[in-house]
């Protein structure tokens, strides 16, 4: 076997990296990432330095692939170290750059270590390694993973970090309804409140997706995109060219919900898909309404994933405002290898805060809006 660094995923077939990925998920998906370099969105310049790394045999069969990125900033992560950064800088050491597998921008649970070949995904694994003991760079990141490679990252002493994020689930419902029959009888009251609030100022939806995609739709998405950004002071970290190159290379997972008022679009929201769940990633208005957020980026999103027959909806990173309307909470996790001295530290600060995260997590299912099983054999009876 031998191992290659890629600084770009134009050097790689897209069948075999897709082949090793074996799965629809949308966001490993060669289609995807190439997307975000060929776009300019992930580059040197942009903070998001290509590495990937891949092992072949010599016949040059792909055998264990890993998504790379050199990161020279900890900014579109979603899981934040910037304290250990500033302790390792005061220690008068630079903890930039440091390597790190993850999906640029998402912070979406999913495969990392691609293959089936466990000796090959070993040696991807054990020259990391090498190049941390070397102090090229100063840590290692795996971030959102759902477990496949617990037990290689655990045994190769990585750290696991646990995170909460919330998630809605499908059980089997035939309609909003079906959900709403499942809240307390003052939930429904708010959730209809709020929907109909929506509808009262006029406003209506439409949904565009695979042929359905021209590129009209994406020079209106765009704008309400970057508008989230502006409004914080910050520079939108996808191109428009990313969303074109998305929609030619996987357009039946890229869903568009534009919202209109008196005919124009006022508001647009993306969403992916795979076989299980529907995946909301990018929203934007660029003027106000009321509730018009819950029912873009929620409800519409909802009662998608129900016609189109799927379990979960992951709407995204953190909001506590999605717990009570119905979004469950998950636990993630992620993992991390640093430099001697730094690693201890971060593994000390990781235990006491992963008690935390447990009882966070547990403490939230007690806001969801869900009747008690007593509620619903009486409610039944």
């Amino acid at each position: 076997m031998k191992i290659r660094q890629l600084d770009s995923l134009s050097l790689i077939d897209a069948d075999a990296w897709n082949g090793l990925l074996g799965s629809d998920y949308p966001f490993l998906q060669h289609g995807f990432l190439h997307a975000l370099e060929s776009s300019g969105s992930v580059s040197m310049v942009s903070g998001w330095q290509p590495a990937h790394c891949v092992v072949e045999s010599d016949a040059g069969e792909l055998l264990a692939a890993l998504p790379l990125y050199a990161k020279h900033h900890s900014y579109g992560e979603y899981v934040f170290d910037w304290a250990w950064a500033e302790a390792w800088e005061r220690a008068g050491r630079s903890y930039y750059p440091k390597l790190l597998s993850a999906v640029p921008f998402s912070p979406v649970q999913g495969p990392r270590l691609l293959g089936q070949d466990v000796a090959a995904q070993h040696l991807l694994l054990t020259t990391l390694d090498n190049s941390l003991q070397a102090d090229q760079i100063s840590s290692l990141h795996l971030l959102f993973n759902t477990g496949s490679e617990n037990d290689q990252l655990e045994a190769a002493g990585w750290l696991q970090r646990l995170g909460c994020q919330f998630h809605w689930f499908n059980r089997g419902y035939a309609g909003f309804d079906d959900f709403l029959a499942q809240c307390t009888s003052r939930k429904r009251k708010n959730f209809r409140k709020e929907r109909q609030a929506v509808a009262e100022q006029g406003i209506e939806f439409y949904w565009r997706s695979g042929a359905e995609l021209e590129a009209s739709h994406w020079a209106t998405f765009y704008p309400f995109y970057a508008a989230t950004y502006y409004k914080r002071g910050q520079q939108p970290y996808l191109t428009p060219s990313f969303f074109s190159a998305l929609a030619e290379s996987m357009p039946s997972q890229v869903h568009l919900l534009f919202a209109c008022h008196q005919g124009k679009e006022v508001a647009a929201a993306l969403f992916l898909s795979d076989k299980d769940t529907l995946y909301g990633r990018y929203w934007g208005c660029l003027e106000e309404y009321d509730r018009l957020h819950f029912e873009t980026c929620f409800y519409r999103g909802m009662e998608r994933c129900i016609e189109l027959g799927l379990q979960r909806f992951d709407a995204g990173a953190q909001g506590e405002h999605k717990l009570i309307r119905g979004f469950e909470p998950v636990l993630t996790q992620s993992w991390h290898k640093l430099q001697t001295g730094l690693h201890e530290a971060v593994a000390d600060f990781l235990l006491r805060e992963r008690a935390g995260i447990q009882r966070y997590h547990q403490e939230a299912r007690e806001v969801l809006p869900y009747r008690q099983a007593s509620d619903q054999d009486a409610a039944a009876s």
